[in-house]
């Protein structure tokens, strides 16, 4: 978690030689703020601001809030930030600063679509621009991205979106946030905001962006819908009797019907799972999907070995501040696959904690997330459906 920064709700502090101040002291990302008009010419990604006064002053930035991960910040492109007694002509004037990112990286796993993008946009519009609608300056911005999430993106500002890759005319704004802070993991802090909010208020944008008035076909009016998380193509942490777990549920009385793939439209998938009464599946990017659940649905995760603090931290902490009635079913060694890889008595199995120890690197990652699959003991896990039932029928016959 990222620890608190006294400039997360207010405009970092500019000195009085410079217009231009960055904070580089978090883990996650860094962040620059222009206090006062600048201007961007997109063909040399830079911006520029006139301060004649001053020595000139360059910065750079990568805006994208991963950036102790070499790797993938290797892959997201460098901004400049100069002051000087002259700067390029204006060509198009924005009377609105730019809020600018990227939104490379892991864009279009839908939990990086989340955590490292639209979480961190709404927690610099609610804090640093609070009383103002910002022109997003997005590099990166490919079609599919910017259709899939269009209507989301137009409840923070309704000014175009300036593509940064493929615009060429110099555009003037009166300030400029570059980068994208964060909280923590799927993590709103209410005191670092202009005013209180949280992931509740959170999912209020998500409604407004994505909620539809038709209903969603159901068999019955009766029974609560569940939504069953599927995750298979060799991903890891594949349900492998998956078909035996959607009869268990049935069989306790819900209607069991599948999340919609990675490429269903997001309209879809909000009215399916705002209108459902529980979801369940294992630890994974498509439990995400608990942002779109109302408050007092079922949500239970089935946590396979070594992603105890991965499954707490990503989902368990949001659902319970989501206000979602949470259900914990960590398996058991004889419910994952990677008894037959490596035996009981293996420290993989017997002990991931000791496995890991403080370093969550690829090959552990590798080893929990990518080797394992789990098989439910379907007698067990029928304990969980049970109270997970009973708690969804309570919700429905009160919300519908």
């Amino acid at each position: 978690m990222i620890g608190r920064d006294p400039n997360y709700s207010r405009p970092l502090q500019s000195t009085p030689s410079t217009r231009i101040s960055c904070t580089r002291s978090h883990k996650y990302y860094d962040f620059c703020f222009i206090n006062g008009s600048t201007i961007l010419d997109p063909t040399t990604s830079t911006f520029f601001v006139a301060d004649p006064a001053s020595p000139p002053l360059v910065e750079k930035i990568k805006p994208y809030p991963r950036k102790f991960e070499i790797s993938t910040m290797s892959g997201i492109k460098e901004l400049i930030l100069t002051s000087g007694p002259r700067g390029p002509k204006c060509q198009i004037q924005h009377n609105a600063p730019a809020l600018v990112f990227s939104a490379g990286g892991y864009t279009g796993n839908v939990f990086h679509d989340f955590n490292d993008g639209f979480i961190p946009i709404f927690i610099i519009t609610n804090s640093i621009l609070h009383d103002q609608e910002p022109v997003l300056v997005i590099s990166k911005a490919r079609d599919w991205w910017v259709s899939r999430y269009g209507d989301l993106l137009r409840t923070f500002t309704k000014h175009p979106i300036i593509n940064l890759d493929n615009d060429t005319a110099n555009h003037c704004f009166t300030s400029a946030s570059v980068g994208l802070m964060s909280h923590g993991l799927v993590t709103i802090n209410p005191k670092l905001l202009h005013t209180p909010k949280t992931l509740v208020h959170f999912h209020g944008i998500l409604d407004k962006a994505f909620r539809r008035n038709h209903h969603h076909s159901r068999t019955s009016d009766s029974q609560p819908r569940l939504v069953l998380i599927s995750r298979t193509g060799g991903v890891g942490r594949e349900m492998l009797n998956q078909n035996e777990v959607k009869q268990a549920a049935e069989k306790v009385g819900f209607e069991v019907v599948f999340v919609p793939s990675s490429t269903t439209d997001m309209h879809v998938a909000y009215n399916l799972l705002s209108k459902s009464h529980a979801m369940v599946g294992v630890h994974g990017a498509a439990m995400t999907h608990l942002l779109f659940m109302r408050p007092g649905s079922v949500f239970m995760q089935i946590v396979p070995l070594g992603t105890d603090w991965l499954a707490n931290v990503c989902y368990e902490s949001p659902a319970r501040t989501m206000g979602l009635q949470y259900i914990d079913y960590r398996i058991n060694v004889e419910e994952s696959s990677l008894v037959d890889k490596y035996g009981k008595d293996d420290i993989v199995v017997k002990d991931p904690v000791s496995k890991m120890g403080s370093n969550w690197s690829m090959e552990i990652m590798k080893i929990y997330l990518k080797e394992q699959n789990v098989k439910l003991d379907l007698d067990r896990f029928n304990w969980f459906l049970k109270p997970a039932y009973d708690k969804a029928k309570i919700f429905m016959d009160k919300e519908g």
